[in-house]
C-alpha cells in the first residue's frame, strides 16, 4: 500500500488524540461487529466528526494527488477507495437517521453540513493533479493487466471525474461548484417541506356517522392517533399510507374521501411557507445549466449516460411500449367503476378520489375478495418470517435476532445474518412503523458497505425502513397485500447489500446503475404470492391456520385486477420525470401548467392522477431518481423475465439461485449490468414476460 498515504494516516491518528474522546465517531466502536453505538451518539457529536472527517479526507486526497511516484492502480485508485473512513462513518449514521429519526437539531445540522460536503466533493473531483493521475491510468488501461472488477473501478473513477467537471476551465469550475452547493440545499429543503406537509395534515372526525364503511382496525388506529394529537374522543386520519389508503378504499363519505385525496395530492402546492413549486423550478434549471456546462443537451442525457437505458430516447421508447396497452386497460377499469356508480344510483362521474373505493367494490363483486379478508393472514412478524424463509430456501442464509446491539429507536430490531456454513455475513436492522420523524415510503440503506481490499473482509451493516400499519388496539400489525409486497421488495435490496462479495466499496452492494438496482428488489416480490410460500407464512393471526386454498385462488384470479390503474399512474409519473429533465433551456413557466401539458400529451384520463405530482415528487427532487423514475419498470422487465426463468423448473431451483447470488447479488457493480444479467439468465430479457405478468398482453 502507498507508504506516503500510510504516513499521513499515522499523523492523522496522532492529531485525533487531541479530539474529544467522548465522541463515539473518534474511537473504534466497542459494539458487536462494530455496529453504530446509537446509545452513545449525541446530536452534538455530528458536526465535529463531519469537520474532522472532511479535513482528514482532504489531507489524504492531497497525499494521493501529490505523490511523487508515477501513478499506479494501487497508489491512486485503491488509495482513493481507502480514504475518508471517518467521513463515511459519520455520514452513514447521520443521513440514515436524518431519514428515519429526524428532529429539528438534525435538520439544522443537515443544512450546515450539506454545502460542506458538496464543496468537499467538488474539491476532490476538480483536483487537477488527481485527475491527471487518473487520466494517465485510464489512457494506459489496456496495459495494466487489471481484472474485470478493477477495470470497472478505473472506468468509474475516470467517468466520475470527467462528469464532475475535471476537464472544465476554471471559470466554469467555479460556476459548477456554486450549482452543486445550491442543489444540495434545495433538495434538502424540498424533502423537509414534504415531511412537514405529511405531519401537519389531519382529518379530524367527531361524528361517528362519518366513519361509515371503515374497517374496525382503521377506526381504532384513528382513535389512537387522535389521542396522541390531543383530540381525545375523536378520530384523526393522516396522510401516512396506513391511514390514507384504508380511508380511500372504504369510507362511504365521498366528500371526506375527496378531502383526504386532495390533502395528499396538493402537498407542496399551497402557496405558503411549505410550497415547493419555486424550489423545483430552481432545481430543474440548475440541473439543466449543469448539464450544459458538462457538455450534455439535458440533465436526462447526463444521468442516463451511466444507466442501462443510455439515452432519453430509449426510456421514452420503453414507456410508450407499455403505455399503449396500459391506458386501454385503465379506460376499461374506469368504465367498469362508472357502471357500478350508475347501478347504485350515484348521480356523478367517477373522480380520482373515487377510484380506490370503487376498485375495492368491483374487486369484491367480481372475485368475492377484499383487503379485509387478507390482512388477518399478513401479520407483520409472520410476513417477516416468510421473507427470511424464502432467503433461506434460495441461498441457505439464516437470521438470528440480537439483543446486545444498540438501536436508535425501541421499535428497531437487529439480526445477525449467517451463511449456510454458519459464517458471519452481516448485520440487518428492521424499522417498520411510521413516526413523525420518519420520511414517507420504504427503503434500504447501509450503515457500512461490504469491501475486501487487501484481504481485509469488511462485512455489511444494512437497514430496511418502512411505514407499515402499526399494531392497533388488541390486534398486532396486520399488513395489506401492498405492504406485504413492499416488505419483500425492500428485503430484496437488503440481500443485494448483505450478499455482496466485492473488493472495492465503490462497486459493492447496490452501487449499480439506477435502472438495474431495482432488479434484486422487484424479483423478490414474485415469491411473496406463490402458493408454496403463502402456505409457510400466511397464517391467521388468531388461529394460526394457513390461508385457505380458495382465498389463495382468489388472489391468483384477481392478480391482473386494477393493473391498468397501477401501471398508468406509475408511467404518468415516469413521463413527468423525463419531461422535467429533458428540458434544454431554462424553464420560465408555471410548474402545474407544465405538468398538465405533460399529462395531456400522453392522454392521461381525468380519473387518474400521476403517482407523484411535481410539488411532492421527492424521488426526483429530493432523492436520487431524477431522470430515473422509469427504473422500476425497466427493472421489472428484468425481474419478470428472470422469475419466468426460475419457473421453468421450480421457484427454489438451487442452480439458478446460486447463479443469481453469484452474478447479480454478490457482483454489485463489478461488471456491465446487462452482461451480469446474461450470465445469470443466459440471454437478454424480453418485455413479453412483463406484459403477461401485468395482464397487459390481453389487450386487443
Amino acid at each position: 500500500m502507498l507508504v506516503l498515504l500510510g504516513a499521513c494516516k499515522e499523523q492523522n491518528k496522532r492529531e485525533m488524540k487531541d479530539l474529544d474522546n467522548s465522541n463515539p465517531f473518534f474511537t473504534e466502536y466497542q459494539t458487536p461487529f462494530q455496529t453504530p453505538p446509537f446509545n452513545l451518539i449525541r446530536n452534538r457529536d455530528y458536526m465535529p466528526a463531519f469537520e474532522e472527517g472532511i479535513r482528514l479526507a482532504e489531507e489524504e486526497v492531497d497525499q494521493i494527488a501529490n505523490n511523487p511516484d508515477p501513478p499506479t492502480f494501487d497508489n491512486t485508485i485503491v488509495a482513493m477507495e481507502q480514504k475518508g473512513k471517518l467521513l463515511d462513518k459519520v455520514s452513514n449514521v447521520f443521513f440514515n437517521l436524518l431519514s428515519a429519526e429526524t428532529n429539528d437539531s438534525l435538520k439544522a445540522i443537515s443544512k450546515k453540513v450539506s454545502p460542506m460536503l458538496s464543496e468537499y466533493r467538488d474539491n476532490v473531483r476538480l483536483n487537477e493533479k488527481l485527475f491527471e493521475r487518473i487520466k494517465t491510468l485510464w489512457d494506459q488501461r489496456e496495459s495494466l493487466g487489471l481484472d474485470e472488477e478493477s477495470s470497472m473501478l478505473l472506468k468509474k473513477y475516470y467517468q466520475r471525474f470527467v462528469r464532475g467537471g475535471a476537464g472544465l476551465p476554471e471559470d466554469k469550475k467555479k460556476e459548477l461548484r456554486k450549482i452543486n452547493s445550491e442543489l444540495s440545499l434545495l433538495t434538502l429543503q424540498f424533502g423537509d417541506h414534504i415531511l412537514e406537509e405529511n405531519n401537519r395534515f389531519e382529518l379530524v372526525i367527531d361524528d361517528q356517522n362519518d366513519l361509515a364503511g371503515l374497517p374496525e382496525m382503521a377506526v381504532t388506529a384513528a382513535a389512537e392517533t387522535a389521542k396522541k394529537r390531543g383530540h381525545d374522543g375523536k378520530w384523526v386520519f393522516t396522510l401516512h399510507k396506513p391511514s390514507l389508503i384504508p380511508f380511500l378504499q372504504y369510507s362511504e363519505k365521498r366528500d371526506l374521501r375527496e378531502k383526504m385525496f386532495k390533502g395528499y395530492i396538493e402537498r407542496g402546492n399551497h402557496n405558503d411557507s411549505l410550497d415547493n413549486k419555486k424550489i423545483l423550478v430552481k432545481i430543474v434549471n440548475l440541473r439543466e445549466r449543469r448539464a450544459k456546462l458538462l457538455g450534455y443537451e439535458s440533465h436526462a442525457d447526463y444521468v442516463l449516460e451511466e444507466n442501462m437505458a443510455k439515452n432519453p430516447g430509449n426510456v421514452y421508447k420503453l414507456l410508450d411500449q407499455i403505455w399503449t396497452p396500459a391506458i386501454k386497460v385503465a379506460q376499461t377499469e374506469a368504465a367498469d367503476m362508472q357502471k357500478m356508480i350508475d347501478s347504485e344510483g350515484g348521480n356523478f362521474k367517477l373522480k380520482p378520489w373515487d377510484w380506490w373505493y370503487y376498485a375495492e367494490k368491483v374487486k369484491k363483486a367480481r372475485y368475492d375478495l377484499d383487503e379485509g379478508q387478507l390482512r388477518p393472514y399478513f401479520e407483520l412478524e409472520n410476513v417477516r418470517k416468510g421473507v427470511f424463509w424464502v432467503a433461506n430456501k434460495l441461498y441457505g442464509i439464516t437470521f438470528e435476532e440480537r439483543h446486545d446491539i444498540p438501536v436508535y429507536n425501541p421499535e428497531v430490531k437487529v439480526y445477525e445474518v449467517k451463511d449456510r456454513d454458519g459464517s458471519h455475513i452481516g448485520i440487518y436492522y428492521t424499522d417498520y412503523f411510521p413516526r413523525p420523524g420518519k420520511r414517507g415510503g420504504a427503503w434500504m440503506n447501509a450503515y457500512r458497505k461490504e469491501e475486501n481490499i487487501g484481504g481485509e473482509d469488511i462485512t455489511p451493516i444494512i437497514v430496511n425502513v418502512g411505514n407499515f400499519t402499526r399494531p392497533s388496539g388488541d390486534k398486532p400489525a396486520l399488513l395489506s397485500l401492498d405492504e406485504t409486497l413492499t416488505m419483500f421488495h425492500e428485503f430484496g435490496h437488503a440481500l443485494h447489500g448483505l450478499l455482496s462479495k466485492c473488493t472495492y466499496p465503490s462497486l459493492s452492494g447496490t452501487s449499480v446503475p439506477r435502472d438495474f438496482v431495482e432488479l434484486p428488489s422487484q424479483i423478490m416480490e414474485n415469491w411473496a404470492l406463490e402458493p408454496e410460500v403463502l402456505d409457510m407464512y400466511a397464517k391467521h393471526y388468531k388461529t394460526g391456520k394457513p390461508m385457505p386454498k380458495e382465498l389463495i385462488e382468489k388472489i391468483k384470479k384477481s392478480g391482473y385486477f386494477n393493473q391498468g390503474f397501477a401501471t398508468t399512474e406509475y408511467l404518468a409519473a415516469s413521463y413527468l420525470d423525463m419531461d422535467w429533465h429533458t428540458i434544454e433551456k431554462p424553464f420560465e413557466g408555471e410548474p402545474m401548467e407544465f405538468e398538465n401539458e405533460a399529462m395531456a400529451k400522453i392522454h392521461l384520463i381525468p380519473e387518474i392522477v400521476p403517482r407523484y405530482r411535481s410539488p411532492y415528487f421527492s424521488h426526483i427532487f429530493a432523492g436520487g431518481y431524477s431522470a430515473g423514475y422509469y427504473s422500476y419498470i425497466w427493472a421489472e422487465v428484468l425481474d419478470a423475465d428472470g422469475f419466468a426463468y426460475f419457473k421453468e423448473t421450480n421457484i427454489f431451483d438451487q442452480e439458478k439461485a446460486a447463479k443469481f447470488r453469484k452474478y447479480i447479488l454478490a457482483a454489485g457493480g463489478s461488471a456491465d449490468p446487462m452482461e451480469m444479467y446474461i450470465r445469470f439468465r443466459g440471454c437478454k430479457p424480453e418485455t413479453s414476460a412483463l406484459l403477461h405478468k401485468r395482464g397487459l398482453d390481453q389487450v386487443k
